[in-house]
């Protein structure tokens, strides 16, 4: 559409052959208990499953019924019964007691639990303690990636998020170092790895020691570079309204595995309709990652050129009819149904999205962002609460307000807390306590102004006879330093430019030209400079943690400027979102990268809020 390339981005590597690899790995597992078995599978196991393997591969092999895990007696008349589950203690405990339940009515029946993507120690202990360890075998579906698309590659693990930085638990770490050495050993080897973060520093390590333990082959990379990122280096963005089309039909419609079911108020008839929503779809492809300003136009634009396509059978003979129908006819109909369904869908968005209100927001958000008129986006805030316009939106601008301020006036904390717990219950006490752990919606201290932070850290820092992190230091890990890295990183374009979404000159038209993500800055910036040398002044106020790695020699440096060396893959250890998403495809078009993206999973501002809630716990 609107964007222009500077040079032609290279070819990504076909990420198909990893879904190949884990159906095969699969079927292998299901064929581990010969004859006829029902599978159950655990809910969040079924959308990945449907994009691996199919209902008709599974009947194939044996699989004769499948359920949906539901935690409630079973019906299954099967001798044999498989169940496809995370390693979740809740789930493993209904499995033993339907193992017991069978013992007790004197049923003898086979049993196999697959987790996915591993086993962990405490499922064997839970079937050990229920009495059912002898009755059950145990295998581990090595399912690590799931491509949705030609550039984006998911692990499906939301709760990488909550148990890593809330809980500390350090669980999925493992899983994370072992899914980048699959990619390392299908498409590199790497010739540079960079990252910032905790987590991804302990995945490098993980990753480096399988790769030091298993066998060197070599062979031509497909991709070059590595950057690992963690989420809570930049909390800020994913927070942020999104408002390029793929990102808020996630927030609308929330897309689940790379697919969305759009409601009869799309259709325009009584049916919902699951759409795949890829680069295969050549109408999204073109619009996913434009601001949603620009998007109408286009599709009215397309649907009369559709309507000029159709004409042209009109003053046609018979064999160019016959031609027309056999060549062209198909793929116009197929692309005058998703064209249909994208114009159902931009017009229930504009419905939601263009009223006053979300104009109002927006300018709230951009204000914050900026760090002007803050009294007025609190008294926003407040009257947002109060209207009870919406629970995870109103604890959304909170956590914003926070962050973007580097904690709230006590004052204000106190108010806008009371303000909260009365209008969506005193139940959400323990949310705000896990927003606080994680650093979201903090009270400043007394004395603690930016200045004097900076300084605490810098002494951290400097501290060499530390050694280590200490306690003090992994406190101020909790404050957020946006205003001075946005001022450090020029996030924040200058006000009062006229900023032309048709032709964005920079990431920043995610955001309606208001804010350049702190993630992708970062990346940005790392790749210019090939490294970390001159930031500093910026890792010091995200608590360092970085890293920068080049292997190999040099002389096929050069050679590998000009392939592999151009094709990225990214990181994101806690999820990441659309928009971030869309700012690296933008920046790949400016300097002829290619950006992969692969996160724990996807990542909005309802899923990471939703996380915080107490009803988790």
């Amino acid at each position: 559409m609107a964007h222009s390339s500077r040079r032609d981005a290279p070819e990504p590597p076909d990420f198909s052959l990893l879904k190949r690899l884990a159906k095969d790995q699969l079927i292998y597992l299901l064929e581990q208990l010969p004859g006829r078995k029902d599978l159950f599978i655990e809910a969040d196991l079924m959308s990945p499953l449907d994009r691996i393997a199919n209902v008709t591969a599974l009947k194939q092999h044996e699989v004769d019924k499948l359920y949906k895990v539901e935690h409630k007696p079973i019906v299954s008349m099967c001798d044999q019964l498989c169940f496809l589950i995370r390693p979740r203690i809740q789930t493993v405990k209904w499995v033993a007691d339907i193992v017991n339940a069978d013992k007790a009515a004197g049923k003898f029946r086979r049993y196999k639990i697959i987790f996915s993507p591993r086993k962990f120690y405490v499922c064997e202990t839970i079937l050990e303690e229920q009495g059912v360890y002898g009755d059950v075998s145990t295998d581990e579906w090595d399912f690590y990636l799931l491509p949705l698309d030609d550039d984006i590659i998911s692990l499906e693990l939301p709760e990488f998020f909550r148990d890593t930085f809330l809980e500390g638990d350090q669980r999925w770490m493992t899983t994370a170092g072992s899914a980048l050495h699959l990619l390392h050993s299908l498409y590199g080897p790497f010739s540079k790895a960079y990252g910032i973060g905790r987590s991804a520093k302990m995945t490098y390590a993980l990753w480096r020691e399988l790769v030091e333990e298993g066998e060197q082959r070599a062979r031509k990379p497909d991709i070059g570079t590595v950057f690992l990122i963690d989420r809570d280096v930049d909390f800020v963005t994913p927070l942020c309204s999104q408002v390029v089309y793929e990102g808020l039909v996630d927030d609308i419609f929330r897309i689940k595995c790379g697919s969305a079911e759009f409601g009869p108020d799309v259709t325009s008839s009584d049916k919902s309709v699951k759409v795949m929503l890829n680069s295969q779809d050549k109408v999204f492809n073109e619009i996913r990652n434009e601001h949603f300003s620009n998007v109408f136009g286009f599709l009215s634009q397309k649907a009369r050129n559709l309507q000029t396509a159709y004409d042209k059978r009109k003053g046609m003979d018979i064999k160019q009819m016959k031609t027309f129908v056999s060549e062209e006819l198909k793929g116009l109909k197929q692309e005058h149904r998703l064209l249909s369904l994208h114009i159902g869908a931009s017009e229930s968005m504009m419905k939601k999205k263009t009223k006053q209100d979300f104009q109002e927001l927006l300018k709230t958000e951009h204000s914050l962002l900026e760090g002007f008129e803050i009294r007025e986006c609190i008294a926003y805030v407040e009257e947002h609460i109060n209207r009870q316009v919406s629970m995870i939106d109103s604890l959304r601008l909170l956590c914003l307000l926070s962050l973007t301020e580097n904690g709230l006036l006590p004052k204000d904390y106190r108010s806008l807390k009371a303000q909260y717990l009365q209008s969506y219950g005193i139940e959400h006490l323990l949310t705000f306590a896990n927003l606080r752990q994680l650093g979201l919606l903090v009270e400043q201290q007394p004395g603690e102004t930016l200045t004097v932070m900076e300084s605490k850290v810098g002494k951290l820092v400097n501290d060499k006879t530390a050694g280590k992190l200490t306690d003090a230091f992994s406190s101020l890990a909790k404050k957020s330093n946006f205003r001075a890295l946005s001022k450090r990183l020029a996030l924040v374009p200058k006000s009062g430019e006229e900023y032309d979404l048709r032709i964005p000159r920079d990431m920043a038209y995610i955001f309606s030209g208001a804010y350049i993500p702190l993630s992708c800055r970062l990346i940005e910036q790392v790749l210019e400079r090939d490294g970390w040398t001159g930031l500093e002044e910026v890792t010091r106020m995200l608590n360092g943690n970085e890293f920068a790695v080049t292997a190999g020699n040099s002389g096929s440096e050069s050679r590998l400027k000009t392939d592999a060396q151009r094709i990225i893959l990214v990181m994101f250890l806690g999820g990441c979102s659309y928009s971030e998403i869309s700012a690296l495809r933008f920046l790949g078009r400016e300097r002829g990268f290619k950006f992969i993206v692969v996160t724990t999973a996807i990542l909005n501002s309802a899923r990471m809020l939703e996380a915080m809630l107490d009803s988790h716990v």
